[in-house]
């Protein structure tokens, strides 16, 4: 029988996006939030003619190099590309449920439930350089949770944007991905990184129409498909913020997909950075010189007035996980 070293209980621990807050429903006509530059709409930056940024598709592929590999009979830990911000881990054992752990440098810990594929996973390293500890747990019954393997990884990053640009777990995409060329299309008229994030948010809050039925019945652990959301029109917020994620990123635009709370609710969005503006947080509109509230499911359907009430509390938007 097998001797397990830790043993722990997941409920606290386990990620659930059931829903993207109740106050956050449509309860307006207005007309959406609109993400604007002083001059123009863009939605005419998206169908003008051909822009002076290059808009070359710029995927960057997670490798499990071989180089720097932790394992034993259960799971494998591949941190060869650490520096990159991501490590690479698998599962080989034998349990039916299995979840993943990373313990930050400031102590905070982000918990995926694992495929059981027995292929390399990818996973970010969102916190910047520190010791990362992390674990593969096996399900015993119920939420029980024991250790089958734990390892802690010494990370010294090489800058803060890597982890935003490589696809992950949750920002899943390749070069063949159709959001990704959907993105690369929307990315055609900008003239800079900023025209392209108008441009994407524009065509995502106004062809994704929010999932009620998804989010009262979505399980925990679910994992957004960017391609599904785009073809399908509808998704959760976690739907929103990974499909705008991929088309960013893809486009070499540092992107995190945040998670945290949106008054009392579990809710997801987006930040990005660009060279003209440096990290751009919680975000929504653009009046030509500055950014505030980007939310592409609360700009999907919320009015001005909406829009504004949050704008008016700092403490709406609270972060707990980057991605």
């Amino acid at each position: 029988m097998k001797k397990y070293k830790y043993l722990l209980s997941l409920i606290a621990l386990s990620i659930s996006l059931v829903a993207c807050g109740e106050d956050q429903k449509p309860a307006y006509s207005e007309g959406s939030a609109a993400v604007v530059k002083e001059g123009g709409s863009s939605e005419a930056l998206a169908k003008g003619s051909k822009g002076s940024r290059d808009n070359t598709i710029k995927v960057l592929t997670p490798e499990a190099s071989g180089v720097d590999v932790y394992s034993n009979a259960d799971a494998a830990i591949d941190a060869s590309n650490a520096s990159d911000g991501y490590v690479m881990v698998k599962y080989t054992g034998s349990a039916a449920k299995v979840r993943m752990l990373i313990e930050t440098p400031a102590g905070n810990t982000y918990n995926y439930l694992m495929d059981l594929d027995g292929n390399y996973d990818v996973y970010p390293l969102s916190e910047g350089s520190g010791t990362y500890k992390i674990g593969v747990y096996e399900n015993l019954h119920d939420d029980q949770y024991a250790a089958a393997f734990t390892q802690s990884v010494s990370v010294s990053l090489k800058d803060e944007y890597s982890m935003f640009l490589y696809p992950n777990a949750y920002v899943n995409f390749d070069a063949n991905s159709k959001a990704v060329k959907k993105g690369q299309e929307l990315a055609g008229s900008a003239n800079n990184d900023i025209e392209v994030v108008q441009n994407v948010y524009h065509y995502i809050i106004n062809n994704v129409e929010y999932d009620y039925d998804k989010a009262e019945t979505v399980q925990s652990g679910y994992i957004p498909k960017v391609d599904d959301t785009l073809a399908s029109g509808t998704g959760i917020c976690f739907d929103y913020a990974s499909l705008m994620g991929a088309m960013l990123r893809s486009q070499g635009i540092p992107t995190r997909l945040e998670i945290g709370y949106a008054g009392t609710e579990y809710h997801a969005w987006i930040s990005v950075y660009t060279k003209e503006t440096g990290w751009i947080d919680s975000i929504i509109q653009f009046d030509g010189s500055k950014w505030t509230l980007m939310d592409p499911t609360l700009g999907s359907y919320a009015s001005g007035s909406t829009v504004k009430k949050y704008l008016e509390d700092n403490t709406y938007y609270q972060l707990k996980y980057k991605y």
